[in-house]
């Protein structure tokens, strides 16, 4: 009998159109041997099952057509019952793959959820969630572990900020950025002091605690890691930009930016890249699978950005590509996640 697997997408955060694109991928390229049950949390937080079929899916969730093919549904925290449950149906759930970006969906909150009802994640769970989440206390595990990571300074109020005491600290220019979040949303380079309380204020909108972070001179890379205890490693990836930084224009319509994967690196440098994203990913209690972010100067020495524990999922999103370049295809990566997650 196949086991049913929830795919869990949408979500309140302002990554929930991403989070649409990311799941129509996942479910177009559900392995055999498992029923995929569409679970959509709109951005109001309400839990909806999908019925309808995948020709219906970017219809009713990407484009214009109304909303059908829904009920309302919630997932039962008894850990006995493992259910999605409403006033029409129970389906029993064997495993749940969250295809949620950003906050309430990438932070611990939906894993804490997943993890008292007893139902296995396609993923990191709550701890390595919440901490990989928070740009500054990742950061700091990091360093502990011999990683090296950008300057930076933590504010919780606008009026914290004191431009002159940031650029003496700091220097110029600095990134601004929500402490918690994805996709680049509310993040803006300062190359001027008297920027740093507009695009503080612009960060704030995202969260409650911004980081700024002094900015490393080199170029993006980055690793797609699978596994708990074996690990499977991608290929590196490198982001060039002719102009500004990777923001959420760069990342979903790209304009000045290309993905090159493989990277063009030496062997000896793209595997000193691998093994410092598989000792940042179990530094952190990555399990599952997670996209590691690093920089590299023109040193070459490598710095740790951000572990993202649910990154892009569409076709041409970052981690496919990197898998893809090890030689693995999209449904495969489904289904060795998925594989993975059953089987604890």
């Amino acid at each position: 009998m196949n086991k049913n697997i929830a795919v869990i997408f949408g979500g309140t955060s302002s990554e929930h159109e991403v989070s649409l694109q990311s799941a129509e991928s996942v479910l177009n390229n559900f392995p055999g041997g498992y029923n995929a049950i569409p679970i959509w949390i709109s951005k109001e937080g309400e839990w909806f099952y999908f019925y309808g079929n995948m020709n219906e899916f970017h219809d009713v969730f990407i484009g214009n057509s109304a909303k059908k093919n829904l009920v309302k549904a919630a997932l039962s925290p008894d850990r006995k019952t493992r259910s999605l449950i409403s006033d029409k149906l129970k389906i029993q759930i064997d495993a749940a793959f969250p295809v949620m970006h950003g906050m309430g969906g990438e932070d611990g909150t939906l894993q804490g959820l997943l993890e008292l009802a007893g139902i296995p994640i396609c993923g990191c769970g709550v701890l390595p969630s919440a901490v990989c989440m928070d740009k500054h206390r990742a950061h700091r595990l990091a360093s502990a572990a011999g990683i090296a990571v950008p300057e930076a300074l933590t504010f919780t109020a606008l009026d914290e900020i004191e431009p002159h005491d940031i650029e003496k600290t700091l220097g110029l220019p600095v990134f601004v950025k929500p402490l918690r979040g994805g996709s680049s949303c509310g993040i803006s380079r300062v190359s001027d002091a008297g920027g740093l309380p507009g695009a503080a204020e612009k960060a704030f909108k995202f969260d409650n605690e911004i980081i700024i972070e002094r900015e490393i001179k080199g170029v993006e890379v980055g690793c797609a890691v699978i596994g708990t205890n074996e690990l499977i490693i991608g290929e590196v990836d490198e982001i060039q930009l002719s102009d500004g930084f990777f923001d959420y224009t760069e990342k979903y319509t790209p304009e000045t930016s290309r993905i090159l994967c493989p990277a063009p690196l030496s062997k000896e440098l793209s595997d000193r890249i691998k093994l410092t994203a598989e000792k940042i990913y179990r530094a952190l209690g990555c399990g599952g699978f997670a996209r590691v972010d690093m920089f590299l100067t023109g040193k070459e020495e490598i710095i740790f950005n951000e572990v993202n524990t649910i990154p892009g999922f569409t076709e041409h999103s970052r981690f496919p590509l990197m898998m893809r370049a090890a030689g693995y295809t999209f449904g495969q990566v489904i289904e060795i996640i998925t594989d993975k997650a059953v089987r604890i």
